[in-house]
């Protein structure tokens, strides 16, 4: 009975093993296993350099989901496009969670992670990404779960010839959040500059700090699993 709101044996003790995962962002060392999740999980394969260009550029948008014997599972490969003339904007280069830990909510964690990191560190108005037309379940992930719309059609994308959807996902909310979080920061350095005696509990600073935002490297695989 404890198991009975899951589909299989399998799925239950996923969910029990996931206790023991976390995400956290991406290091150098972690490219080499990354590249090998890509190659199991996608027909879309990219060379070493190419995950090092991302990895020195911008070490803070890139995610990797881990167990406990910090084995890659999963991660999320991210840019920020260095077109000058238009508004600032992230790029979801690629996405894999390995076959054994699907259905578990990792992709979605992954997702979130790193646009919250494209709006702490370059504020971010929006982030897009290319889907094949043909992969159902990718889009109905990036529709219906993360909240993604398809901005455009374009042609032959793809090296075998496939069309894409270009979609795209507004991120005004979170920086709005980040900057009411920065904005409280700054006036709380401030007002404890002015006063180092002000006392958290009479001014419900402590609730305020629960609340922030700002992006963590490390999360708890209960997180992970939602």
């Amino acid at each position: 009975a404890e198991y009975g709101e899951f589909q299989t044996f399998q799925h239950y003790f996923k969910r029990i093993n996931l206790r023991k995962m976390h995400i956290r962002c991406a290091t150098t060392s972690d490219l080499i296993n990354m590249q090998h999740c890509n190659l199991l999980c996608l027909p879309e394969n990219y060379q070493m350099k190419y995950y090092f260009y991302h990895g020195l550029s911008w070490p803070q948008l890139s995610f990797v989901a881990v167990d406990e014997k910090d084995k890659i599972c999963g991660y999320v490969l991210a840019k920020m496009e260095e077109e000058p003339d238009e508004v600032p904007h992230g790029h979801i280069t690629s996405l894999a969670v390995k076959r054994s830990h699907r259905r578990l909510g990792l992709a979605k964690k992954l997702m979130d992670q790193a646009s919250r990191a494209m709006v702490e560190s370059f504020s971010a108005r929006y982030v897009s990404l290319h889907v094949r037309i043909s992969n159902r379940a990718a889009l109905s992930l990036y529709k219906h779960v993360l909240k993604f719309q398809v901005d455009d059609i374009e042609p032959k994308y793809y090296a075998d010839g496939e069309d894409a959807y270009a979609m795209k996902k507004d991120l005004s909310h979170l920086l709005e959040e980040t900057s009411d979080t920065r904005q409280f920061i700054e006036n709380l350095g401030k007002s404890l500059f002015a006063d180092p005696q002000l006392q958290t509990e009479e001014s419900g600073v402590e609730e305020k700090l629960d609340k922030l935002t700002l992006n963590p490297t490390v999360c708890d695989s209960d997180d992970a699993a939602s």
